[in-house]
């Protein structure tokens, strides 16, 4: 099945986890609770091993919280971190982020953050217990069945018997009912050794696959944790994303396996193929955006094109058309799965993180992001042709924001300010440009409290200490930011509006109800916000003539909400 082609290894393991489960799908249905809870730690153990041959993009974003008298908290400073995960021996974590950008060297971090510190770090939080989650560790209550989305499941209180050990989990689990796979886990460890602490976190999966489900985004929150050398207490809450799974060596991964050469329809067109100075010269530019762009995606920095592509394309079609511009070779878009906010061109390609495009209130707003990019197209400012040289590619993943930065001079981003501005004024937009301005001045209010995600990790900054850097004239221009008015909407919370597949790392559209506002505290302007998805299955097509699956929890007992 095309959706889950992977590696020689990733596949290796793959197999060896549907020969496992599917034999465990051929069991008969539970007759006991007891039997259903040994079932689940069986499946948590499978999902262990698997997970230990996979090496995930791993990217937390911290805020610390003040109080805020309107608001109830707002963020008062950030923290960033973005590495690639390996289980194998342990919970190890190499960093994408040069040294000098990392953003835990501050003092009052120095042991928080450092995993190697802390054992049950944010990454060792997408497994519930690495040695023991079994019935002779843990007791098991059940709770109650509940729908999760649209997966039904079985939810039960956990705890670690006395003398277990340290750092054991305890909280609640949801296992879907039809392979017993956990789904959610939300708690925290303990008990914790003299001198340090843990956190309490709400972990969440995803169904990758035939019964695979896998690591995908957690919460974490405290309100009352205590800082090192007695000072006072810390409020902060985080996200943890997890994608990357299925990253590749080679984007075309098995394309010879199909090659056929027709040898008779082959022509020798030399005397009419040979470029032009000018179209050569578009085709070394446009080998360097391709190398750049193939190799961010086999590094799961980049999404693959997809549906969230073609709707950004229609809003630069639409700058485009009413322009009356002819740009040669076409524009097309891309989105960097990362969070903070940043866009900038490569090539003929406009690149726009994830947590821009979560935190953009409307299509105005859009409109203006893609304006200024589309302006370094139109007026001519080009990348840098080093790039066409593929050796300059081979490097590792985590040394990509080392090798490929694309922040441009001041001289050019001001010239794509002022032709943004004539884009905007002859668009379908030109009537509606109070909303990216509104947006830009509640970044520039929350620029200072957010360095973490206003600083990017490719392209140039948008906003710096208070100010912003782009697009000015838009934000002089608009409207006074009322940070506590109900009907003024600058910006949204992180992960509103985009999803990430993290097997296949394409990024979807949320489609979520428009909740009305009960106070200005449910804002939440660039904020981190608790995670709740809306669980499916993956649909994989039933074999000839066999019966479909039927409930296997219909004789195991229990009773409770949402049934």
């Amino acid at each position: 099945m095309k959706r889950y082609t992977t590696s020689r290894l990733a596949g290796a393991l793959l197999c060896a986890l549907l020969t496992a489960t599917t034999a465990s799908a051929q069991q008969p249905a539970p007759q006991s609770m007891d039997e259903v809870v040994q079932r689940i730690c069986a499946q948590e153990a499978i999902t262990l091993r698997v997970l230990k041959g996979f090496h995930p993009v791993a990217e937390t974003y911290i805020q610390e919280l003040k109080a805020d008298e309107d608001l109830g908290s707002v963020p008062s400073t950030d923290h960033y971190f973005l590495g690639k995960i390996d289980l194998s021996k342990g919970v190890t974590v190499d960093s994408f982020i040069p040294e000098p950008r990392h953003r835990f060297k501050l003092p009052k971090f120095k042991n928080f953050f450092n995993i190697t510190l802390l054992p049950r770090g944010f990454a060792q939080m997408m497994i519930i217990d690495g040695e023991g989650f079994n019935p002779a560790t843990y007791d098991f209550e059940f709770v109650k069945r509940e729908f999760v989305g649209d997966v039904r499941t079985l939810v039960f209180n956990v705890k670690a018997k006395k003398n277990s050990g340290t750092g054991r989990f305890i909280g609640r689990i949801w296992a879907e009912d039809h392979d017993f796979n956990i789904v959610r886990f939300n708690g925290t460890y303990g008990p914790a050794p003299k001198g340090s602490f843990y956190l309490h976190f709400d972990s969440w999966r995803v169904n990758t696959g035939p019964d695979l489900w896998m690591p995908y985004a957690l919460y974490v929150e405290e309100s009352d944790l205590p800082y090192a050398m007695g000072r006072k207490k810390m409020i902060f809450k985080s996200q943890t994303r997890f994608w990357g799974y299925d990253a590749k060596v080679n984007p075309e991964e098995g394309i010879f396996t199909s090659l056929y050469v027709d040898l008779n329809a082959a022509q020798d067109k030399a005397a009419t193929a040979d470029a032009s100075p000018l179209e050569g010269l578009r085709q070394w530019q446009a080998q360097a955006e391709d190398n750049i762009l193939s190799r961010m995606q086999k590094a799961a920095l980049l999404a693959p094109a997809g549906e969230v592509e073609k709707v950004l394309e229609t809003v630069v079609n639409n700058l485009i058309v009413t322009n009356n511009l002819d740009i040669q070779p076409d524009v097309h878009c891309r989105v960097l799965l990362t969070s903070p906010i940043e866009s900038f061109t490569v090539g003929h390609s406009i690149v726009i993180s994830r947590g821009l495009l979560d935190t953009l209130p409307d299509e105005a707003s859009l409109a203006a992001v893609m304006a200024h990019e589309l302006a370094h197209i139109a007026l001519g400012h080009k990348l840098d042709t080093k790039f066409s040289f593929t050796d300059r590619m081979q490097f590792q993943d985590t040394e990509a924001l080392q090798n490929l930065i694309f922040a441009r001079p001041d001289k050019e981003e001001t010239e794509a300010d002022d032709k943004a501005m004539e884009l905007l004024a002859a668009s379908p937009y030109k009537d509606k440009l109070a909303s990216p301005g509104l947006f830009l001045r509640a970044l520039a209010a929350r620029s200072s409290s957010m360095p973490g995600l206003t600083h990017p990790l490719f392209g140039g900054r948008m906003a710096d200490t208070s100010a912003v850097l782009r697009m000015k004239k838009l934000m002089d221009t608009a409207p006074e930011l009322k940070i506590r008015a109900l009907d003024q909407t600058a910006a949204l919370p992180l992960g509103g509006r985009i999803k990430v597949d993290p097997w296949t790392d394409e990024v979807k559209l949320l489609r979520s109800r428009t909740v009305p506002l009960l106070s200005a505290r449910e804002k939440m302007q660039f904020e981190v916000a608790p995670i709740f998805i809306n669980l499916t299955r993956i649909k994989v097509p039933e074999e000839p003539g066999k019966e479909p699956a039927k409930d296997t929890v219909q004789k195991s007992g229990g009773s409770g909400g949402n049934q």
